[in-house]
């Protein structure tokens, strides 16, 4: 539940994967500590005349960014295309946009579209500072899942209409 060693305003760092080839043509692999929310370049070019390295196997050392020749990460998981996950191979399954199944009744379709709705609405993360990508695959997941509600409601509401009376005017 809490970190014993940890200060409240130190930034979260990942160790990356990183391939290091120095001026005398040395190799050295290891892990770079990265702060969240920075890249490998910005670490690189920051202040400072030094990196640190945990190499693999031994204790992190200290190199001179002056005897840096190369700086390849390795390993590192291509980012997957949102847009991708958008695409519906087998037509528009509301029930699976709102993750139900086929049989779900009308409390439960409830339940998943306020649940689905709460966890994909743009407006959540308006503050957040989001690539473009990742906001129009939001506003896009919005729109199915409205989408999916409302065609998994129609039935009802038409079922709905059909049992009120209808009320004609009496002739004058």
């Amino acid at each position: 539940m809490f970190e014993r060693n940890r200060v409240d305003n130190a930034p979260d760092v990942s160790a990356t994967p990183v391939e290091v080839t120095l001026v005398d043509g040395a190799l050295i692999k290891g892990r770079l500590p990265v702060p969240a929310g920075r890249s490998i370049a910005d670490v690189l070019g920051g202040p400072g005349a030094f990196v640190e390295l945990e190499p693999y196997g031994s204790e992190r050392i200290f190199l001179a960014k002056a005897q840096l020749v190369l700086v390849r990460p390795v390993g590192v998981p291509k980012v997957p295309d949102l847009s991708a996950r958008l695409a519906d191979p087998g037509g528009f399954d509301p029930h699976r946009v709102l993750g139900l199944p086929a049989d779900a009744g009308k409390e439960e379709v409830r339940q998943a579209y306020l649940a689905r709705a709460k966890a994909y609405h743009p407006d959540r993360y308006a503050t957040a500072e989001l690539p473009e990508e990742v906001r129009d695959y939001l506003a896009a997941m919005a729109r199915r899942i409205n989408a999916a509600y409302a065609a998994l409601s129609v039935p009802e509401k038409r079922e709905a209409a059909r049992r009120q009376p209808v009320f004609t005017s009496a002739p004058r």
